[in-house]
């Protein structure tokens, strides 16, 4: 099996990091994990609003979150478990992260990855 690729977090690129949240179905699975601390199954996020994700759709999503530096994927025997790299991300690019979801947020329920009120630890 193929490792999946992290990049460190002095290797994080804004332009990746904004690409990827440039699609809500993104965001919103981003801000879902952020939420969860630790997301065990991808199923669980097959749902996005009232929008149904197909797997094929949804592990792209997650590739794509991953090589950002979004998040980190660990293989644990079928199931991916996914945890948000928020920390990391915030250290890099204080605000980013935080800007671009509430900006989501107020676009109403087409796009709405909601943050949680306080900071992620």
């Amino acid at each position: 099996m193929r490792p999946l690729f992290h990049p460190a977090p002095e290797d994080l690129q804004a332009s990746a990091i904004l690409h990827a949240l440039a699609d809500p179905n993104r965001a919103a699975i981003f801000a879902n994990i952020m939420r969860a601390g630790c997301v065990e199954a991808c199923a669980s996020l097959a749902t996005v609003g009232d929008r149904v994700i197909p797997k094929s759709s949804l592990s792209n999503h997650f590739k794509v979150l991953r090589e950002a530096g979004l998040i980190r994927s660990k293989r644990h025997g079928v199931e991916m478990r996914n945890h948000a790299r928020w920390d990391e991300v915030e250290a890099r690019f204080p605000g980013l992260l935080r800007s671009i979801l509430n900006a989501y947020a107020g676009e109403g329920p087409r796009g709405e990855p909601p943050l949680p009120a306080s900071d992620p630890d």
